[in-house]
């Protein structure tokens, strides 16, 4: 298994419907302006699916799952064992993206691809495991090269099942015991930041955890900086199985030209580690949501991207993604659904 899809270009968006569909938004019945993010995140939609009917009525989830060495180190305040618990969960529909998934109409699925669980019992999960947890990047890299194109590939193989299925919008979510620690080593060596900048509560850390989080964070830093030359290096040294999948979903998703709606922290690192591999990625993503661990912030701004809710959320699986959902689909009804000045025969703004 290579790199080499990696080098395929994203798709480029349809600037001839972009431009139409700017226009379109000075014609509908409403002041210029008025109707704010939601007139951008529309004509960029439009742009996206090349019609200035866009629509979101197929949307994709899918949770990678995985453990993590890491947690040997006292970094999260929940066992490892919760990570195979909740795989588990997410199977028999009792998580929180779980019921958010069903409220939305949206198709759901959780692909293991690297937890120190036996889940190929477990109803209705993809096993497509780079390993049995990452090894712990205190002590050595998290992972081999063939492991880390293992979990790239497992991202691209759900994008090309969400595209099997007609989706629309793809919606990449994540869950494993102590992954904000390697969402932080990676963001932290991606942004050159310290983890004192970047660590956050996690599941629930109070801030002696958080203290030692970011010490422990800040150690491995140390022992792999000379090695990680580049964004691939980077997920090989400290990334985690399920945050290699999702930088690796996020560019199927823009060489495909499907639109990703991005979840919180986690889910930012790796769109982070996949627009630093391709950065023409950016033209396919949106945000989610705000989330509520401090390193957040930082992303954003490397990102220049901006969450469409803030709403205090910190739970990973997709689920601030999906709840911001509902706001994408409403931008992309206003757009195709208003009726036109002419249309409704409405007079427009004076000139003079």
């Amino acid at each position: 298994m290579s790199f080499k899809w990696l080098e395929t270009p994203a798709q480029a968006l349809d600037v001839v419907v972009l431009e139409a569909a700017r226009a379109r938004q000075g014609q509908l019945t409403k002041p210029p302006g008025s109707l704010g993010y939601l007139e951008e995140l529309a004509i960029r939609l439009a742009a996206m699916q090349g019609t200035q009917q866009p629509a979101l009525d197929r949307v994709h989830i899918t949770v990678f799952a995985a453990d993590h060495g890491i947690a040997a180190e006292g970094v999260s305040a929940f066992p490892q064992a919760v990570t195979g618990q909740m795989i588990g969960n997410f199977a028999a529909g009792g998580a929180a993206i779980s019921v958010l998934a069903r409220n939305l109409g949206a198709s759901l699925e959780v692909v293991d691809v690297g937890s120190v669980a036996d889940s190929a019992a477990m109803p209705g999960v993809i096993v497509q495991k780079a390993g049995n947890g990452t090894a712990n990047f205190r002590r050595g890299p998290a992972m081999t090269g063939a492991q880390l194109a293992v979990a790239l590939q497992a991202g691209r193989d759900a994008v090309k099942r969400a595209l099997d299925a007609g989706a629309q919008l793809f919606i990449g979510g994540e869950m494993g015991i102590a992954n904000t620690s390697s969402a932080t080593a990676v963001a932290c060596a991606l942004l050159g930041r310290s983890a004192v900048e970047i660590a956050g509560p996690g599941t629930g850390l109070d801030s002696a955890g958080v203290s030692h989080k970011a010490s422990v964070i800040e150690e491995s830093l140390a022992l792999h900086r000379a090695a990680m030359t580049s964004p691939l290096e980077v997920l090989r040294h400290v990334g985690g199985f399920e945050i290699a999948a999702l930088a690796g979903a996020y560019i199927a998703c823009s060489q495909a030209g499907l639109p990703v709606l991005v979840d919180g922290f986690i889910a930012s690192a790796a769109a982070l580690a996949a627009l630093r591999l391709r950065p023409d990625v950016a033209d396919w993503l949106f945000f989610g949501h705000a989330s509520a661990e401090p390193g957040y912030l930082h992303l954003m701004a490397a990102l220049h991207a901006r969450p469409l809710v803030d709403l205090g959320l910190r739970l990973g699986e997709g689920s601030g993604a999906a709840v911001a959902l509902p706001i994408l689909r409403l931008a992309a009804a206003l757009h195709g659904q208003m009726a036109t000045f002419a249309e409704a025969g409405v007079a427009e703004k004076n000139d003079g």
